[in-house]
């Protein structure tokens, strides 16, 4: 599937049934736009969750890896705090 690149009118590629079909972004906001109001709130309702999710299963990730690399010993911390600003 093409990379995401809005600024660019990205076309975004979706195989279904051994045919092809493309959207671009334009195209997407335009059916947005022609939305009910209610279709559009519970758009809106549904990306928001998705986002939250995705938050989420991105800090799960990160939390596991900090673990694993704590308990590996790869994890440090310096104790002097202009080292630790510095890093930050």
């Amino acid at each position: 599937m093409p990379k995401k690149d809005f600024a660019k009118n990205t076309i975004f590629v979706k195989k279904v049934d051994m045919r092809t079909l493309a959207f671009r972004f334009s195209d997407i906001v335009d059916k947005i736009y022609s939305l009910s109001i209610e279709e559009k709130v519970e758009l809106k309702n549904l990306l928001e969750n998705n986002i939250a999710e995705t938050r989420r299963n991105e800090i799960a990730t990160n939390y596991a890896k900090t673990r694993e690399e704590e308990k590996s010993g790869k994890l440090e911390f310096p104790s002097d705090i202009n080292e630790l600003k510095n890093i930050l």
